[in-house]
């Protein structure tokens, strides 16, 4: 069984208010993108495929690659327009595994605890996905600043990454979404992970796999600041 990974770091950071992307930026001394890396390095994936800005190529392999021993990056490839194009490219970078990953690489604090239990999902239901339960009451917008409704907390939760699957599955899906993607925009669909795109067209629902650590997405400035200081406090604990 081959098990590979695609992380996603063709992001521009904008709310960041830097021009420096944001999984570039220095967290405890090393880059954002960096601790994604290392932490399937650690694992028992085999093969990592690193999805980047076109033109970033050079540096993500000379700077971050090369620079800190990252030896099971096999490929970087260059993204496209929108996510769902960086996916798609990873995914044909990526032919030949069984399973593959699928994280964001400004999410810096996946551990191996949330990898294996994915993986454990995804042999059972062929796709799973790191998720948190909402803590806050949840209302859903009707369009004019005003509450529609209340959907039952309980039953809400916050997807996160990695997103795990068959890779056959994804890959499938994914030909389906470029093949149809004129007609998906002419009809204002947007899609925004890779969940909704298995469900959309191979009728495929993720199994849901509680994270119990924060596994924040690096958007803010100060999403470094809270990032640092978990890094800290989960180091200390493993001590």
């Amino acid at each position: 069984m081959k098990v590979n990974a695609i992380v996603l770091a063709g992001g521009r950071g904008k709310r960041m208010g830097s021009n420096i992307p944001k999984q570039y930026m220095e967290l405890c001394g090393k880059p954002v993108l960096y601790y994604s890396l290392k932490a399937f390095e650690d694992s028992f994936i085999d093969d990592v495929i690193i999805v980047c800005g076109a033109g970033d190529e050079d540096y993500v392999r000379k700077e971050i690659v090369i620079k800190y021993g990252i030896t099971k990056v096999t490929k970087i490839v260059a993204g496209g327009k929108e996510r769902y194009h960086s996916v798609y490219n990873g995914l044909i970078a990526s032919g030949g595994c069984d399973y593959v990953y699928i994280h964001d690489g400004a999410r810096p604090l996946i551990d191996q605890y949330i990898l294996e239990r994915c993986q454990h999902y995804v042999e059972k239901f062929r796709a799973a996905v790191a998720a948190a339960k909402a803590k806050d009451t949840i209302k859903i917008e009707n369009g004019d600043g005003f509450i529609k409704s209340t959907p039952d907390r309980s039953l809400v939760w916050l997807m996160q990454t990695p997103q795990v699957f068959e890779y056959r599955l994804v890959k499938d899906a994914y030909e389906k979404l470029i093949d149809q993607e004129s007609r998906l925009l002419s009809a204002g669909v947007s899609i925004t992970d890779d969940t909704m795109v298995v469900k959309m067209f191979e009728e495929i629902d993720a199994r849901l796999v509680e994270n119990p650590k924060s596994n924040l997405k690096i958007t803010t400035p100060e999403d470094l600041e809270i990032a640092a200081f978990l890094m800290e406090k989960y180091a200390r604990e493993n001590i």
